[in-house]
């Protein structure tokens, strides 16, 4: 059924993720969808569940990618594997290392060639957790005025492998197979990388139910969280189906001010994204919903707007963290950022009525890997250019 609003992206191939060389590429499928794998190569019935279960622990619990390393499967059988199948990873384009140690990949999709397929992703270490950003989409179905990975088109979703292979990239890189609970630098895990995590819903799901699972990459739900603009119509689905954490990019307190720096608002109201928070499963003290806020200056960050924010979130008895983001800038873009002496108002004032709004530090902005950056260098556009596809986007989202 259609997402009201919703910017059809180009669709994502349904069924097993064919590559240009005909193999097929186990990542990203569950138990059964590699079992139907095998028995679609040819494979016995009751040998192809046995050597899903093998597979599926080799793949997203040991962080294989080569059949040969497979022990438990019989030598003769690698081959065979080999021919029909393979164990994939992003395309890293480029990896960059920021001086505070933020690591951003630039990953190319199939068929990029020209970087058409392009998306990122972001690894913040922090003294207690290392979090990695995901995207969802390649481009954005969103035109958030503030933020530039907005300025780009909307290619097309990310399919559930491509989601999970950003993770085991970056287990890849820090080192961390095989899967254990314990001394990990990977910690956490946002969706909150380009595109809008619910304007693709399903992908997203079976993306993050392997990233869950106990006996492969095995990250707490508690450990995830989702980020969304206020798409309305699918948060609750959201909560019953993947029970992750919640955060929601609120960024203003008036109709007439998020109306401007978040689009979507136009047809999912303050009021009504609110509600939705409020009814979200699983919503308590002890898992609060995240509202983020940039601090744009002279336009979301007076004192009135801290103590509007207050009161909405006591009239829906939100169970809420308040993240305040300083705006990083970004060429062309309309905005600045407001002082760090209004920044520090701000927060006061919430913090006075009881609710956490610390400030967070921006990280990897000398490698455009901060809050909003998100953007491949291949998309560059002239402010009139810029303004022109917003109101594309606009018309589209009616």
């Amino acid at each position: 059924m259609p997402i009201p609003g919703h910017i059809d992206p180009v669709p994502v191939p349904r069924g097993l993720p064919l590559r240009e060389d005909g193999k097929t590429d186990l990542i990203g499928l569950p138990r059964e969808g590699i079992r139907a794998a095998l028995e679609g190569a040819g494979m016995e019935p009751k040998q192809a569940k046995l050597r899903a279960k093998q597979l599926w622990h080799w793949i997203y619990n040991r962080g294989a990618t080569d059949f040969a390393a497979m022990t438990d499967i019989a030598k003769a059988q690698h081959p065979w594997l080999a021919e029909r199948f393979v164990i994939g990873r992003p395309d890293v384009v480029e990896a960059q290392v920021s001086e505070d140690g933020t690591r951003k990949w630039l990953l190319r999709g199939a068929g990029g060639a020209d970087g058409s397929q392009d998306y990122e992703m972001v690894f913040i270490p922090d003294a207690d957790r290392g979090t990695l950003c995901v995207s969802s989409q390649v481009g954005c179905t969103l035109n958030c005025r503030f933020c530039h990975t907005g300025t780009m088109r909307l290619v097309r979703n990310l399919t559930a492998g491509e989601i999970v292979g950003q993770v085991m990239l970056a287990r890849d890189a820090l080192g961390e197979w095989p899967s254990q609970p314990e001394g990990r630098m990977l910690t956490n895990i946002v969706m909150m990388g380009m595109g809008e995590p619910l304007y693709n819903f399903d992908q997203v799901r079976d993306a993050l139910k392997l990233v869950m699972d106990g006996d492969g990459l095995a990250l707490s739900k508690r450990r995830i969280t989702l980020s969304t603009s206020g798409v309305v119509p699918m948060m609750a689905r959201a909560g019953e189906e993947i029970g992750v954490n919640l955060a929601v990019s609120l960024h203003a307190v008036t109709k007439e001010i998020r109306d401007e720096i978040v689009p979507l608002n136009r047809k999912y109201g303050i009021e009504e994204l609110l509600q939705a928070c409020a009814d979200y499963p699983g919503a308590n003290n002890a898992r609060r919903i995240t509202f983020e806020y940039v601090m744009l200056k002279d336009k979301n960050d007076s004192d009135a707007d801290a103590r509007e924010l207050v009161r909405l979130l006591r009239k829906y008895k939100l169970p809420a963290k308040v993240n305040l983001i300083p705006f990083n800038p970004w060429p062309g873009a309309p905005y600045e950022c407001s002082t760090p002496e209004r920044v520090k108002a701000f927060s006061s004032l919430i913090f006075e009525a009881g609710i956490s709004a610390p400030v967070r530090t921006p990280r990897g902005r000398d490698i455009d890997a901060a809050c909003g950056q998100l953007k491949t260098a291949a998309e560059k556009k002239s402010r009139a250019e810029l303004d022109r596809l917003a109101e594309e986007k606009q018309a589209a989202l009616g």
